[in-house]
């Protein structure tokens, strides 16, 4: 089903590992605290957040084809979670509808749902990654200056405390904790200087940061700054082997032909699917490489994850921007540093489980604060405005409706002002025409596009019968269309005979005898056999990044 590179986590690059070691660090560090997060607000046990995580880079990541995407617990599904265990009752029923949502992926993946992901805008999914930058921001900066009253990494506009992002700012700079806005401010002149030294780069910036978060957090104990226990990472201590063992929650199969569950499955399935797609695309965007990921490779692999996840104890799982975003910019080349930060999570809570409760969320905060910043950077704004109102404006629209509202929400309305200026440009563009002057009037060469819908019906209505008087002879070109639909067809006709009524001279060529349903499953097969052979011929030089 997956192919050879599924036993891509018994083997290690050591090439790709001196790039891949640190990175899974960075997504370690900004993981943690959004599994518990999340968890948190899901109504859920913490443990099963960091539960989530694990499956996310060790599962998922050795299963997938994405080199950088990362998995684990979306806050876009908070609610949805929240909702659900509450409607079901109980967390180990829940769990049942998480496991079946995994079977349904895996069954879109199975038949090639994936396609979906290709058919989103550039400009929308640029839009995307700018407003999650500017998300991340807004909402890492109360935690910045000790105000966490949201959970960290809470993406809605309308946040689960009832506040909104500009009203918890509002309140955030009025309740400022001194402690942890000097932790954030050192945190965040370490992360812009630290790379300019390159002697200093074999040690991740964000690991000196959390280091130096603990030790001052640490020293100011009983002094003015002393940081409050909220303002602290908190994950489960365990003291023993059995009591990890012990945190391990197992679905109730007996509420298998509980309608609730079945609609709650299908509902996570969907929206974790519409997210997972969305988080590919833009993660392909910004992957210095720019490989592409297999989109139904990828449902897959999320199908097994979220089985496990159900299965063990966990929360849905999608891909997501924030942690695959994080793992760009640290300089990940492949999956291991996603599947090795799955493993750092798991020896967090069996081995050093004090000592991340040291944390502050302040130090936190000012690395994904870092990460926001190169997300929605000024040079992003300009290059797509450069482009043309076509780009800018569906990339402004998706920025603004996904800050002001949620993700999927945000992209819908963007993907919508992005398909109004796909079907402009699609139907100003279905003809070019030349005139050529001759001694008793002219003659007109219409070309027809490749593809001519009945969308372009009215355009090419308007242009032929308001055609000036002086036109005495007209040629229609379809041979170089490869569909052109039976009402446009039609249409040509008619204007054919009013065309000869009125004793010009027309000819159609290509037109009349077109076929116009082509056989697009042999086109496609012999795109994908010709992809295949090229494939099978082309030896992967050992130095290629896979």
């Amino acid at each position: 089903m997956f192919g050879t590179r599924t036993s891509a986590f018994l083997k290690l690059s050591r090439r790709d590992l001196k790039y891949d070691l640190p990175a899974s660090v960075v997504v370690f560090l900004v993981a943690l605290p959004l599994c518990l997060g999340i968890a948190l607000a899901s109504g859920a046990p913490l443990f099963a957040g960091l539960l989530t995580g694990i499956i996310g880079g060790i599962v998922v990541a050795s299963l997938s084809g994405s080199q950088l995407s990362v998995s684990g617990p979306a806050a876009g599904l908070t609610v949805i979670v929240l909702g659900a265990i509450e409607q079901l009752g109980a967390f180990e029923t829940f769990l049942l509808a998480v496991l079946l949502a995994g079977l349904i992926q895996l069954a879109l993946g199975i038949i090639r749902a994936g396609m979906i992901g290709n058919y989103f805008p550039s400009s929308v999914i640029i839009g995307m990654l700018a407003a999650i930058g500017i998300i991340i921001i807004l909402k890492q900066l109360p935690h910045a200056v000790g105000y966490d009253s949201s959970f960290f990494g809470e993406e809605s506009f309308v946040q689960l405390n009832n506040d909104n992002t500009f009203s918890a700012l509002q309140k955030a700079f009025g309740a400022i904790n001194y402690g942890a806005f000097i932790i954030c401010a050192i945190s965040l002149a370490i992360l812009i200087v630290w790379p300019r030294f390159k002697k200093l780069t074999i040690i991740p910036a964000p690991l000196v940061v959390v280091i130096l978060g603990v030790l001052l957090g640490l020293l100011f104990v009983g002094s003015g700054f002393e940081l409050a226990p909220n303002h602290l990472v908190v994950i489960p201590v365990v003291n023993s082997f059995n009591e990890f063992l012990g945190l391990f929650t197992f679905p109730d199969f007996t509420q298998i032909a509980n309608q609730d569950v079945w609609m709650a499955a299908i509902t996570i399935a969907i929206i974790a699917s519409l997210e997972t797609l969305l988080s590919l695309e833009a993660v392909d965007k910004i992957d210095p490489f720019k490989r592409v990921s297999p989109t139904n490779r990828e449902l897959m692999a999320q199908g097994v994850g979220n089985m496990t996840s159900g299965l063990l104890g966990g929360l849905p799982l999608t891909a997501v921007i924030v942690r695959s975003s994080a793992n760009v910019n640290a300089g990940g080349r492949s999956r291991q540093s996603a599947m090795l930060h799955g493993l750092w999570l798991i020896l967090a809570v069996l081995l050093i489980p004090a000592i991340i409760n040291l944390i502050p969320l302040a130090c936190l905060a000012a690395i994904l604060l870092h990460t926001g910043y190169k997300l929605a950077q000024a040079s992003t704004f300009k290059r797509m405005w450069h482009k043309g109102l076509d780009q800018f404006i569906p990339f402004m629209v998706t920025i603004v409706a996904v800050v002001f509202t949620d993700l999927l929400t945000g992209v819908g309305i963007g993907l919508l002002v992005a398909m109004f200026y796909i079907l402009r440009n699609n139907l100003s563009n279905v003809f070019e025409f030349t005139i050529k002057e001759n001694e008793e009037g002219a003659k007109i060469t219409f070309t027809l596009a490749e593809e001519v819908t009945f969308l372009n019906k009215a355009a090419i209505q308007k242009a032929l019968y308001g055609l000036p008087r002086r036109i005495n002879e007209i040629i229609i070109d379809g041979s170089q269309s490869r569909f052109i639909d039976k009402d446009v067809i039609e249409v040509l006709r008619d204007f054919e005979q009013h065309a000869v009524s009125k004793g010009n001279s027309i000819e159609l060529v290509g037109i009349v005898n077109k076929k116009n349903v082509p056989n697009i499953r042999r086109f496609t097969q012999s795109i994908l056999q010709n992809d295949s052979l090229k494939r099978r011929s082309v030896k992967r030089p050992s130095n290629t990044i896979q």
